[in-house]
Parts: structure tokens; C-alpha cells; sequence
């Protein structure tokens, strides 16, 4: 049985701090550009419609005042987790199309949700080239969703965003696999102190994208089904700069296609989101191009004909 995937825009920004001060990120056009290049048809996918953000405006936000757009992000997020829970509900997986990485709160969430009902945890495979830890407890303020978004799931920071309706943490440190981090990642040694797997891109690469998507795999073993956040600046700059912030020392196109593959080539993957590619730095739409050859490919494990549907496993 066949697993059919249906696609939803989460076009937000809110988690993003402004490019000037007059303007707003690109990301929220991500879901349009890649549609526009045959995404939805080339996967042969249900459209699952588009989640319309509130208003992007830092208004007079200050260093000190918490994350910045809190409210509006706590709201979003209930909202994409019931249709991330309607679409899982239907036996279909989900392709979720950000916006930034706050939509991880979203999908956190809805996984929490869905964990609860069956009896078990749900895990993460953060596929991000920064690990996006920053939080009280390591930095001197915060403010941008986006780059604090793996603190946040893991119950790090303040409650309107780490504990809606009352659930902390979304992820526990022991269910997460973060893969495709730079070498000297800000926060690496906050990870590794919290007991979070990772793996830089040192090692993806020494190890190779095949067998680090099985690894990942394996160190969720105890979970009912995993949750994939892929952020396309774990890509290098060099192939992928249509990014808010490129980082050199990323992987190549080819290797995120062979993660993706080993990522969602089991029943236990439940769904998948993709965020930070702004086309306002790809003019030509080439970038776009290459991110949907991408998806495509990696993906084709979820829709082929021999492919099992979603299964849960009982709690461990």
C-alpha cells in the first residue's frame, strides 16, 4: 500500500528577524516558488492547502523582551498542528512547505499530540545546518523564533512557546538526532551536555548520507515514529545561498537527497518539513529548481507502490 503525501504551505515568517529596516524575509514566498516548478505534480500529492500566518511586524520590540512575535507564533502553531493532525488522520504523510524553522513549533506539537493517543514518544531527525539552541539559559536575550526553535521543542524558554496547552517538553533530549550541524556550531558543547545526538557535517560526510539516515533511525528505535525538520541551509552556500543565514561547510544537493531517502524510507517517518529557502535570492528560480529535483527524488521511498502506510509502534 502506497503512501500518498499531501502538501501544506505554511508560509510564515514570524520567526525571522528583519532583513532592513524596512523590510520582511522572503521565506514566506518559499511555498509558491517551489510550487511553481511542479512540486505538488511531480509527487503526484494531495494540495492540502496553505495556512495563512498573521502579520509580520517586530512593532517596537526590544533585546529583553522574549521572543519576538510570541503570541502571533503560539497561535500559528495550534493552527498547524490540527491540520498537521488532520492530514496524519487521513493515513497520508505530510510535506509541510515553510516559512521559517518556527514552524517546528507547529509540527512539535502536533507530534506531542499524536504521541499521547498512541501511548508512546514521538522523535526528531533536525536536519539544520545550525542547531538552533539558543535560550535563556545560554544566551544573554532572545528574540528570533527561527534560530531558537530546537530549544524551544526540547521545552527551553518561555512557556507561551515552550509549553502550549501545558505540554513540555514536545521532544525530550533523548528523542532528537540532530544531523548536518557545522563543525563549530555555536552551541555544539549545550547539545552534547543536554544528551542530544548529533552528528556534523564532518561525520555525515565520513560516514555518508546512506548510513547516517539509517544511524538516525536506529537511535529512535524506542520511539513510536519520528518527526523530520529539514532547514535547506544544512546545504553549502556554494550550491544553496538563497538562505537568511548561509554557512559554509554544508553538504551537497545530492547528499540531502540521500539522506531524505534514508529519512522517510520506513513507516515509522510521519511526516517532514522543509523551511528557510527565501526567493528573493533566487531570481532565477534556480535554486527553486533544484530544491523540488530534490524533494522529489528523496521522497519517491513515501509514494512508491511498494511503500507502507504510516505505523505506529506501541509504547516501549
Amino acid at each position: 500500500m502506497m503512501r500518498r503525501i499531501a502538501v501544506l504551505d505554511a508560509p510564515t515568517n514570524l520567526g525571522l528577524r528583519p532583513p532592513t529596516s524596512t523590510s520582511v524575509p522572503g521565506c514566506a514566498k518559499a511555498p509558491g516558488a517551489l510550487r511553481d516548478h511542479g512540486l505538488l505534480a511531480r509527487l503526484r500529492a494531495r494540495d492540502a492547502g496553505c495556512l495563512t500566518p498573521p502579520r509580520y511586524d517586530p512593532g517596537d520590540w526590544r533585546p529583553g523582551d522574549g521572543v519576538c512575535h510570541a503570541r502571533e507564533i503560539s497561535d500559528y502553531s495550534v493552527a498547524l498542528a490540527d491540520r498537521i493532525g488532520a492530514i496524519i488522520d487521513r493515513g497520508e504523510f505530510p510535506l509541510v512547505l515553510g516559512g521559517d524553522c518556527s514552524v517546528l513549533l507547529g509540527s512539535a506539537l502536533a507530534m506531542h499530540r499524536l504521541g499521547e493517543a498512541v501511548g508512546g514518544r514521538i522523535g526528531l531527525v533536525f536536519v539544520d545546518g545550525h542547531s538552533d539552541f539558543r535560550h535563556p539559559g545560554n544566551a544573554s536575550y532572545v528574540g528570533a523564533a527561527a534560530g531558537e526553535d530546537l530549544a524551544l521543542v526540547t521545552g527551553r524558554g518561555q512557556a507561551d512557546l515552550a509549553a502550549i496547552e501545558g505540554r513540555r517538553p514536545y521532544f525530550r533530549d533523548i528523542d532528537v538526532v540532530v544531523l548536518g550541524i557545522r563543525a563549530q556550531d555555536e552551541y555544539r558543547l549545550d547539545l552534547q551536555a543536554a544528551g542530544i545526538t548529533t552528528r556534523p557535517v564532518p561525520a555525515l560526510r565520513a560516514e555518508g548520507a546512506a548510513r547516517t539516515a539509517q544511524w538516525a533511525h536506529e537511535q529512535l528505535a524506542d520511539c513510536a515514529g519520528y518527526w523530520v525538520h529539514i532547514d535547506v541551509d544544512v546545504l553549502d552556500p556554494a550550491v544553496m545561498p538563497a538562505v537568511d543565514a548561509p554557512d559554509p561547510g554544508g553538504i551537497a544537493f545530492a547528499e540531502l537527497e540521500i539522506l531524505l531517502a534514508g529519512l522517510v524510507d520506513t513507516p515509522h517517518c510521519l511526516g517532514v518539513e522543509l523551511t528557510v529557502f527565501d526567493p528573493d535570492y533566487d531570481p532565477d528560480g534556480s535554486y527553486a529548481a533544484e530544491i523540488v529535483n530534490t524533494v522529489v527524488a528523496g521522497l519517491a521511498p513515501v509514494s512508491a507502490p511498494a511503500a507502507m502506510p504510516p505505523r505506529l509502534l506501541p509504547a516501549a
